[in-house]
């Protein structure tokens, strides 16, 4: 089934905003319903593919002479036109189609891919490797002159090999996440990444943009499970990782990883995988202040034990509901409390204050010791339990967030999200300037904001904080939102924190990438993208600034 083409997900899972909602958005935020709906996708105007005879016929014999297999109907390009950012929705609900890829490719195999980007590259067309869809970023737009192809992996969906005794599995790019885990549970195994997008995202996209998933404190990021790649150039093929570790130069892993198509096209990776958990328990713990509650979850970073899912609300992610928000609208959420009373603390006292949820997953007994170890440690740090309830309904409702936004969309408002990562030390200030920069720029274009955040993943070191940004759309929603992410970001580097800690880069974050990167380094990675793109066909733009 292909994704929603206006949105995000299932359109049987869209789920409208209740009145009690909207009426509070309009009060708080004046937010007004849209003047006109969305255009219908059979309404989109959309320009013939401008292939000579000669390109398609390359293309055509690259994927073995099957017709099917080079799309260049309407449907198909508006389908994989961008990501599914808020800018992005908005365009594409205009009907504006300027980044419309020429033809979507769907290869069935590495040599499939090695042949497409040999045939774009003698043609002069771009290649941008498409998964999921799911980019938020700008990962989906190149900066191009001319015509550009969507390669679609999904026909590269298999499971190549489980190693039970090395506990590793390969994996082709095109296999999305919940098929991923469906084929590993089979042999008794977990990859045990489950970010947001993960009903929708590929293998070969978590790997491309250096994902993060929600278990992280306990599985660790995408990048860490990474033990080997494949990558399709047009100039051949880069393959690594035959160890779990090397010291033989470089770890070439980690120059793939990231790299967002503009080197390469990953067609299968190497994972570690660990056994399916017996056992999984999610708590709900009340904080009085973010400070304290990210003091706490620092502590159990640091010192142990540390959780599986280890996650922070603020005060006013907490008192919208946003932590649980498959609630969102019900009768709970309506009246302002985050959850239900069955934790024992009642709906009221549960709101105030911050919501973390912290969750283990393992052996029965491994669960047990780590649950009571963690709540002495939260304890001690002026942690309230509310039982398993909040983490049950955090656990249902780990996906809905994009559907919540479709919904906000629908209904006038404009919701975003964003995020970053810092040292511990830093957190604070960079939780401050980011807040303030969000809320000042809206403001000041006569959309004032509502911005929440949460500690999304942790480390012993630092942790990611994760901003979601709801504001009327105003009368050029484009314009402000682009003027608030823009003053968003300057605040992140000037608080010393990542311009993206899971994101990606994109065309959104590339120019504050090339800041905190800087322009020598920057430099050698133009140097790597010439050897292995000397055509430049590879996500042209994305990544790294048009040379």
């Amino acid at each position: 089934m292909d994704m929603l083409w206006s949105g995000w997900g299932d359109p049987a899972a869209a789920t409208p905003l209740p009145d009690t909602v909207t009426g509070l958005l309009h009060d708080l935020l004046g937010v007004k319903p849209r003047a006109a709906a969305p255009v219908t996708l059979d309404r989109i105007a959309v320009p013939a593919t401008q292939f000579d005879a000669a390109t398609h016929a390359a293309l055509l014999a690259a994927v073995g002479g099957h017709a099917e297999h080079v799309r260049t109907d309407a449907e198909s390009r508006i389908r994989h036109t961008r990501g599914k950012s808020t800018p992005d929705l908005l365009r594409i609900r205009e009907g504006e189609v300027d980044d419309l890829p020429a033809a979507v490719v769907l290869p069935a195999g590495h040599d499939e891919v090695l042949a497409v980007l040999r045939a774009c590259a003698a043609h002069g067309l771009a290649a941008v490797p498409f998964g999921g869809g799911t980019s938020v970023v700008g990962g989906l737009a190149p900066a191009r002159h001319g015509a550009f192809v969507a390669l679609d992996l999904r026909r590269m969906d298999g499971l190549l090999a489980v190693d039970p005794v090395s506990r590793t599995a390969t994996l082709q790019a095109g296999l999305r996440a919940p098929h991923a885990e469906a084929l590993l549970a089979a042999h008794g195994f977990t990859l045990g990444h489950f970010p947001q997008s993960y009903e929708w995202a590929t293998i070969g996209g978590f790997a491309a943009t250096r994902s993060s998933g929600q278990a992280s404190a306990g599985y660790g990021r995408f990048d860490d499970m990474v033990l080997g790649l494949t990558l399709a150039t047009p100039e051949g093929t880069v393959e690594t990782g035959r160890a779990p570790r090397s010291a033989a130069g470089p770890d070439l892993r980690q120059l793939l990883l990231g790299s967002e198509g503009a080197f390469g096209v990953i067609t299968s990776v190497t994972v570690r995988v660990r056994p399916v958990p017996r056992a999984r328990v999610y708590d709900g713990w009340r904080f009085p202040t973010f400070r304290q509650g990210a003091d706490a979850l620092r502590s159990l970073a640091q010192d142990g034990p540390r959780p599986t899912v280890l996650r922070l609300s603020d005060e006013t992610e907490t008192l919208v509901g946003l932590a649980q928000p498959d609630a969102i609208g019900s009768d709970a959420i309506g009246s302002g409390a985050g959850g239900s009373d069955a934790t024992g603390s009642g709906a009221g006292r549960q709101n105030a204050g911050c919501l973390a949820v912290v969750g283990f997953e393992g052996t029965e007994e491994d669960t047990t010791h780590g649950r009571e170890a963690a709540a002495a440690v939260l304890r001690a740090a002026g942690g309230e339990p509310l039982g398993e309830e909040p983490g049950r309904r955090w656990a249902h409702g780990r996906y809905s967030a994009p559907y919540l936004r479709d919904a906000l969309l629908d209904a006038g408002a404009f919701a975003e999200t964003l995020e970053t990562a810092a040292f511990w030390s830093r957190l604070p200030e960079l939780y401050a300037a980011v807040r303030d920069a969000l809320t000042t720029t809206l403001t000041d274009a006569g959309t004032p904001p509502l911005v929440m955040c949460h500690i999304s993943h942790v480390y012993e070191n630092g942790a990611s904080l994760y901003f979601t940004v709801v504001s009327a759309q105003g009368d050029d929603p484009l314009a402000h939102w682009t003027r608030a992410k823009h003053a968003a970001n300057d605040a992140i580097l000037t608080a010393g924190g990542t311009i993206t800690h899971h994101h990606g880069v994109g065309t959104d974050h590339r120019d504050w990438y090339v800041r905190e990167a800087g322009d020598l380094a920057v430099d050698a990675l133009r140097a790597v993208k010439r050897r292995l793109d000397p055509a430049g066909v590879l996500n042209p733009g994305v990544l790294l600034p048009a040379d």
